[in-house]
């Protein structure tokens, strides 16, 4: 079994300072999470970012400021930028982040309702967003929240837009999508090709079961304060505990915990592109 790549969603659109005052919000304060994380395990960040009012914000400038801050706290870590719809629907302002050309940035394939909201990406969109990672050679993390997300991710392969091995992210427990069980993981880890890698972000009370699920699985683990809270115990959550917590359960299982070089082999990283977007950021 490959060693656990830990990735931690810091921040996301939805959680605020009032839900839980440890969220990180600003550059400072993402980088600073950043640090503990990576010392408690993580090797993985999904980053998103805010504006000066803590809203949601496709600001470039404002993604140059959370890597710059993150790569100078720890220049070791895989930044992930998200492409997330909830701070704007703008084609181009999401593929803006992906044209920073980090490591990584999250590509969800498909549309889904969730709180309030309908998630949109729209086939169109689906391409044209594609064809950003076809050209800057930035590798997609394909979010799932349910099992046709998979289908069209393996459609825009064979159109020559994302290449293999594929790396899914299976979101599961968001109200309007699949539930957040562990036959639910295992189906989807079963519907996704062979030599692809998964990881799982359980959303709210299914983080941790089903992070515990993956591990023993051969899977790997996505926590954070975007997805959950709160600890198991109901105290309120920091991403640091939600590592620490993902590494004491991976050592009792006996499962090791990839490093950032690890975790780069393992998801076929290119090591040359380690600090690429570091010549972005100016």
């Amino acid at each position: 079994m490959e060693k656990l790549i830990i990735t931690v969603a810091l921040t996301g659109n939805v959680p605020t300072k009032a839900m839980n005052p440890h969220v990180p919000m600003t550059p400072e304060e993402i980088a600073r999470d950043v640090r503990r994380c990576a010392d408690a395990g993580a090797v993985l960040f999904h980053v998103h970012a805010r504006d000066d009012n803590q809203r949601p914000t496709l600001d470039v400038r404002r993604f140059k400021e959370n890597v710059r801050r993150i790569k100078d706290l720890a220049p070791e870590v895989i930044v992930q930028l998200s492409t997330g719809a909830r701070a704007g629907k703008d084609w181009e302002a999401r593929a803006n982040p992906v044209r920073l050309l980090p490591e990584m940035a999250s590509f969800t394939t498909g549309s889904n309702n969730l709180p309030g909201i309908v998630y949109e990406n729209s086939p169109q969109f689906l391409e044209f967003l594609a064809g950003v990672f076809n050209e800057t050679g930035v590798k997609p993390e394909i979010e799932v929240f349910e099992t046709g997300m998979i289908n069209n991710a393996l459609y825009l392969q064979r159109k020559g837009l994302i290449h293999p091995p594929l790396h899914f992210d299976f979101v599961l427990g968001a109200p309007g999508s699949m539930p957040g069980t562990v036959k639910n993981l295992l189906f989807l880890s079963e519907s996704i090709p062979p030599g692809s890698t998964w990881s799982v972000a359980g959303i709210g009370k299914a983080e941790i079961p089903l992070a515990t699920a993956a591990i023993v699985m051969g899977g790997h683990v996505r926590v954070g304060l975007e997805d959950n809270l709160v600890m198991p115990d109901g105290s309120p959550a920091t991403n640091a505990k939600l590592v620490e917590k993902i590494v004491r359960i991976a050592r009792e299982t006996g499962r090791e915990i990839a490093s950032p070089d690890e975790a780069r082999r393992i998801l076929s990283l290119d090591p040359a592109r380690k600090d690429l977007i570091l010549s972005n950021l100016d």
